[in-house]
């Protein structure tokens, strides 16, 4: 299935790409391979889910905040090739979780991007995975997301 139809299937619309909070850009392309730079839970430009998960944020609603995250670092991917129909597999996520003290379920908190782009990608976003709990991330957000897509 094409990407872009799944994704309207689903009810997502990609938005712009976000603009840099400093001094990088969303996305790069080397060879054919497009890194992210993290991407907040950004909606309509407002930063959505702010504190630390564990503590003033359950965990859905960081699942949630992780899942706004990997839609964004799409919009940043469709910024740098045009179209996400070109993506041939996710390679890799980072998952940063602003935790309070003893919150340890980090895994659980990645899986709202995780499921996410193995709804979108099916088999194609299968991926390697990093989960790491932080304490403080960028504006207060609760998560923050890198990925690695392999473009055809």
């Amino acid at each position: 299935m094409i990407i872009e139809e799944k994704l309207k299937q689903l009810g997502i619309e990609i938005p712009d790409a976000p603009k840099p909070l400093a001094a990088y850009i969303p996305a790069v392309r080397t060879g054919n391979l497009v890194f992210t730079s993290g991407q907040l839970p950004f909606l309509n430009g407002e930063l959505q889910y702010r504190g630390k998960v564990g503590g003033d944020v359950s965990v859905d609603d960081a699942k949630a905040a992780a899942k706004l995250c990997a839609i964004n670092c799409l919009s940043a991917v469709k910024s740098v090739i045009g179209s996400l129909d070109e993506i041939a597999r996710v390679v890799k996520i980072t998952a940063f979780i602003a935790s309070a003290d003893g919150f340890t379920n980090q895994p659980e908190v990645a899986n709202g991007a995780s499921g996410f782009m193995l709804e979108v990608f099916g088999d194609a976003g299968r991926h390697s995975r990093g989960a790491v709990g932080v304490s403080e991330l960028p504006r207060g957000a609760c998560v923050e997301i890198e990925t690695v897509f392999e473009i055809k």
